[in-house]
């Protein structure tokens, strides 16, 4: 956020520029044991979508990239550490997750290499995507969300259509 705010002044003058964002597929599904990481995410992807509103009109794009797994550092016991289960209730479920997490260390599909080279391509088209679900599992993790959202909006139609002041 703090970066955007330094760059807005030099590209509202110019009246151009790119705003990247990385964000996380967990900015678009929450996930158990996951519950800040996931809201930092969604303020974010929030946050972007209102300012990419705002600055439109001074020519200043937004691409909002939301990667899958990539296989960086992110799960080597030096980047992630695992607090100790300290609630019995969750104790089997948080030893099941970390075991499954540590597991994924160094076997994520994607290429970080291949994700900036995608990612260099994208900013230098004429028009850029304003939400770039990058790597195979985000694109099934858009596509999942996407349906979900549908058949939620679809179970209630009526009732929720049905919501406004009785005219009168």
């Amino acid at each position: 956020m703090n970066v955007v705010r330094a760059a807005l002044p030099t590209l509202r003058a110019q009246r151009s520029g790119l705003l990247l964002t990385v964000s996380s597929t967990a900015g678009i599904v929450g996930g158990e044991f996951l519950s800040a990481y996931a809201a930092s995410k969604f303020a974010l992807e929030g946050w972007t979508e209102s300012v990419a509103a705002e600055v439109a009109p001074f020519g200043i794009h937004s691409m909002l990239v939301e990667p899958g797994f990539f296989r960086t550092e992110l799960l080597t016991p030096e980047s992630t550490q695992y607090a100790d289960a300290s609630i019995d209730d969750y104790a089997d479920r948080t030893e099941s997750t970390v075991a499954a997490w540590k597991s994924m260390n160094g076997q994520q599909g994607g290429d970080p290499a291949k994700l900036a080279v995608a990612l260099v391509e994208l900013a230098d088209r004429d028009e850029q995507p304003a939400r770039f679900p990058a790597g195979a599992d985000a694109v099934t993790t858009f596509e999942d969300r996407a349906k979900l959202l549908a058949e939620l909006a679809n179970a209630n139609r009526d009732l929720s259509s049905n919501l406004g002041h009785d005219r009168g």
